[in-house]
């Protein structure tokens, strides 16, 4: 008799993207010990990821949610999910981190991510997510639920992926002109973006800016030293 008419189902296929090579490999072996996950692939480069799912075709990417990887917009796993998705449509990601913040959790949920989980949890919540995920829910883990149950109660503003990354170069106190050729953009396009954050923020200048934009942990404080 065949699997199939057994009711058996195929092992859900998972993709790896982080950028320490330690991490994946304690991740395959981990998420090989559980029954029905099989571990198609892996990659360390956040840009790379989109390629592997389009020829991988996986049912669940587990994605770091900071990259060191050049290639992807401010290391950002984030930003690395919406290119994903964009290539590959109906691909199930869960994002994995040491720390989630609820900009960083709303960030990745608004960028298609359909689950959020902490490194420091333990394995049965990253099998719950990623079996939850794949089959069309939102795999969360608890804090990452609190952070969006906060978020209805107590709306914050939303930064497009271009915004945060026009802060955090703001809170390292470059000029427009220095924003711009940093990304690659027309000044006259980074003066549009800080009238859309001033008002997204409720901000009126450069300084007040960069404090909403600490407060809501866009921008991280260790880095500016």
């Amino acid at each position: 008799m065949s699997d199939v008419s057994q009711g058996t189902r195929p092992p859900l296929r998972l993709l790896l993207v982080d950028d320490h090579a330690v991490v994946r490999a304690g991740l395959r072996a981990l998420l090989c010990t559980e029954p029905g996950f099989d571990v198609v692939g892996e990659t360390g480069d956040g840009a790379d990821s989109a390629r592997l799912a389009e020829r991988l075709r996986p049912d669940v990417v587990l994605m770091d949610l900071r990259l060191s990887d050049s290639a992807v917009p401010a290391g950002d796993g984030v930003e690395a999910t919406r290119r994903l998705l964009a290539a590959v449509p109906g691909t199930r990601v869960v994002i994995l981190t040491g720390y989630g913040s609820q900009s960083d959790v709303l960030r990745a949920v608004e960028a298609g991510a359909t689950g959020y989980v902490l490194k420091a949890g333990p394995p049965a919540e990253l099998f719950r997510a990623v079996r939850v995920a794949a089959a069309g829910g939102m795999g969360m883990a608890p804090e990452a639920t609190n952070h969006l149950a906060g978020h209805l109660v107590r709306p914050e503003p939303s930064l497009t992926g271009r915004e945060i990354e026009v802060v955090r170069l703001l809170a390292r106190g470059h000029s427009n002109k220095a924003i711009a050729d940093a990304l690659f953009l027309a000044e006259a396009t980074v003066k549009s973006h800080l009238i859309r954050i001033y008002r997204k923020l409720g901000c009126g200048n450069r300084v007040s800016t960069v404090k909403e934009a600490i407060r809501l942990g866009l921008v991280d404080v260790g880095s500016l030293t």
